[in-house]
């Protein structure tokens, strides 16, 4: 369900503020990811989908993301952004551009890492995620990049421990973040090139990485993966050195060892 749109500030700031995207708000929404891929599939893409409350707000793995007013909900609509074959890079040019986003705001960057493959921590506490949705519509392919961002309050029941950066001391107003986002993220793109600068951001995402050469576990449905977080692959893959050998996992659930996040 699409909700009334109404007007939001950063509608009337100058178009380089936004760095040539548009912006769609919402009081109340189903789903900015569905909104966004609604968009995308009209061939109306590089639009960000802002709600104040979603009411259906989705994570990775049709997990529910919890959507009160006052965090911070998004989604950006593309039309052909790369080949398919590796638009799963985009979770990475995404997760750098969050990370500069927030650090841009606060000058935290010494608190904060990214969690493979896009979670955004803060002293460890899971700050944002993202979820990648796409598929092919008529001759173009479309995806639509979400994030939901803690900017007031956090959820006490997740697998991951999470907080918020009102908590951590940080009051940062949605569009002054959404601005932020517009520019780190027109940047990543640029950079990456649809694909053929991953090179790039995979070192920019390297920098940030949390649990870097340290001994992780990596949840993916079967039994559990445990090993040294090596480094991302050419391909963006995780590379696991385990006492069998390296593995080169594609998607997961990563926790640190030696603490209780998760299971």
């Amino acid at each position: 369900m699409v909700g009334v749109q109404t007007p939001i500030s950063l509608a009337s700031l100058e178009p380089a503020t936004l760095a040539g995207f548009t912006v769609e708000h919402h009081a109340t929404i189903g789903s900015t990811n569905d909104r966004a891929l609604e968009l995308a599939r009209q061939g109306q893409g590089q639009t960000w989908v802002v709600a104040d409350r979603q009411e259906g707000g989705r994570g990775r793995s049709g997990r529910n993301w919890s959507s009160p007013s006052g965090n911070f909900y998004a989604s950006l609509s593309l039309v052909d952004p790369c080949p398919m074959a590796v638009s799963p890079q985009l979770s990475f040019v995404a997760g750098v551009a969050i990370f500069d986003a927030v650090q841009t705001l606060t000058g935290c960057g010494a608190r904060l890492a990214i969690k493979w493959p896009n979670d955004l921590l803060l002293d460890g506490t899971k700050l944002s995620g993202l979820l990648l949705e796409g598929g092919s519509s008529g001759a173009s392919f479309v995806m639509t990049v979400g994030i939901g961002l803690n900017l007031v309050t956090h959820p006490a029941d997740t697998p991951y421990r999470a907080t918020d950066l009102a908590t951590a001391g940080y009051g940062i107003d949605r569009d002054d973040l959404l601005a932020a986002l517009c520019i780190s993220f027109r940047h990543g793109l640029e950079l990456w090139n649809k694909g053929q600068g991953f090179a790039a951001i995979r070192a920019e995402w390297l920098q940030r990485a949390a649990f870097l050469n340290e001994r992780i576990t990596i949840s993916s449905g079967h039994q559990p993966r445990h090993g040294i977080f090596e480094t991302l692959d050419p391909h963006g893959r995780l590379v696991l050195a385990t006492e069998q050998g390296r593995i080169f996992v594609e998607a997961g659930d990563l926790y640190p060892l030696h603490n209780d996040f998760g299971s």
